[in-house]
């Protein structure tokens, strides 16, 4: 479909699991729409997945981009426009108009957002500098990058402990740092981590700052109840933290959450008329494939009911 009318029965912002499951509705009931990106390929969280995926009903994948590759294919002849690198710079949720990067303009009669999460970020002095260069992205991805060296982790969730054992199996020595007394991953994770001898466990701790020349030497800590510092040699980080919703540029137009989720109802329609959010930046409960491509079908359906198009029957 051509990307270049600029009118529109719905525009699908974020082209992950969500936004793509929205554009195959959409074609799938007749309506026009386009699908806005802002990075040079489709995917969105899909793409940071290293792990089997085999608990999506239907379809199993080695990894992320696997089941990614199966959503784009079926996608591909479907009959709505698509748009990668299209960073959007402003919503208008009353006129439902989205402006881009570069001042293109589009409107439509309905809008979904399926803008997704991101990985939370320690916000520390060395966090930006050392990214690529010692911070890395996924044990799954990065075991073979630590052969052998010290490696710190940051987070006490089923990602961070299932992290560290995958970096244990390669590396020399793992640091596990957790804000927290207690951890909130899974039973049967924590009693592998507390068991593994290469693992050192530091609870009610924070990380203050990393350090190095061009790459990660050191890495400080501080004790949350003695407030004490302690210095550890480490040649690469990994940070799991959780995720925040991609909202920042929804926060004055749409009802959120006190974390930044976008609040839907039933029927995945915001607080505006005719506004819908689908996938992880509306499901802070349940964030998976599947209730991502479920969603996105829930939105068009409800924006088809609502247009009211009986010929398109």
């Amino acid at each position: 479909m051509d990307e270049s009318k600029k009118k529109y029965d719905v525009i699908i912002i974020g082209g992950g699991a969500a936004g793509l499951s929205a554009g195959l509705w959409c074609d799938e009931l007749g309506l026009s729409a386009l699908l806005l990106e802002k990075e040079a390929e489709f995917g969105g969280q899909l793409l940071r997945v290293y792990n089997k995926i085999e608990n999506h009903l239907g379809a199993s994948a080695e990894n992320g981009r696997q089941l990614r590759d199966l959503f784009v294919r079926q996608t591909e002849k479907r009959r709505f426009a698509k748009r990668l690198q299209a960073e959007v710079s402003d919503v208008d949720t009353e006129n439902k108009t989205v402006i881009l990067h570069g001042g293109s303009e589009f409107s439509a009669k309905a809008l979904i957002i399926a803008t997704g999460v991101k990985r939370r970020k320690l916000g520390i002095k060395g966090e930006d500098f050392f990214t690529g260069k010692g911070i890395i992205e996924s044990g799954k991805k990065d075991g073979a990058a630590v052969v052998g060296k010290t490696v710190l982790i940051v987070g006490g969730g089923d990602a961070a402990l299932e992290n560290a054992l995958i970096l244990a199996e390669t590396a020399r020595q793992v640091y596990l740092v957790h804000r927290r007394k207690d951890f909130r991953a899974r039973k049967d994770f924590l009693e592998k981590v507390t068991k593994n001898p290469k693992i050192k466990i530091f609870t009610e701790f924070i990380v203050q700052k990393i350090t190095g020349n061009e790459f990660i030497d050191t890495v400080e800590i501080q004790n949350l109840k003695t407030g004490e510092l302690q210095t550890l040699p480490v040649e690469a980080v990994l940070i799991r933290i959780g995720v925040e919703p991609n909202t920042e540029i929804l926060r004055e137009k749409l009802k959120l959450d006190a974390d930044g989720y976008i609040k839907i109802d039933g029927k995945c329609e915001t607080s505006a008329k005719s506004v819908y959010a689908v996938g992880d930046v509306a499901n802070p409960l349940a964030p998976t494939v599947s209730s991502a491509v479920g969603t996105g079908a829930v939105a068009v359906k409800t924006i088809f009911a609502w247009l009211n198009l009986p010929e398109r029957l």
